[in-house]
């Protein structure tokens, strides 16, 4: 993240969805928040919103995709990640216990983040989440 940019910077990136594709999503987003405090933050709420994308979605099946948008100001980086939807409820904070071995990777991303906004796009789903540069992070709700 560069300190001097006065305006927002934005970039796109579409993967297949392949399991393979969050281990690139992630290496994309740290290479484009080299140097900045927030980069693994950024990178793991990368992680877990991408799996959720292929494991939950139509976003996993065949010919399947799902697609990131990373926008970085000096006050704000926000992560967000769009799936092609399921046919199920919007994706949605589950708390569970803490030995399950899925459900908590949305829980897990809202305690990082300070914000996160999931809202309907295009038959899928996208979930954004917001870390602001300078504060503590995590604990608020959707």
């Amino acid at each position: 993240m560069h300190e001097y940019t006065s305006t927002a910077r934005v970039w796109g990136l579409s993967c297949p969805g392949f399991p393979e594709e969050v281990s690139r999503a992630r290496r994309w987003t740290r290479d484009i928040l080299r140097g900045s405090p927030l980069a693994e933050d950024a990178e793991l709420i990368v992680s877990e919103l991408s799996a959720n994308a292929i494991l939950h979605t139509a976003s996993g099946q065949e010919s399947g995709s799902f697609h990131l948008a990373l926008a970085v100001s000096a006050q704000v980086i926000a992560l967000s990640v769009t799936d092609e939807g399921a046919a199920g409820a919007a994706p949605k904070i589950k708390r569970q216990d803490q030995e399950a071995e899925h459900g908590r990777g949305l829980g897990m991303v809202s305690a990082i983040a300070h914000r996160v906004v999931v809202h309907e796009s295009d038959g899928g789903y996208t979930v954004t989440a917001e870390l602001f540069a300078g504060r503590p992070t995590g604990g608020h709700p959707c």
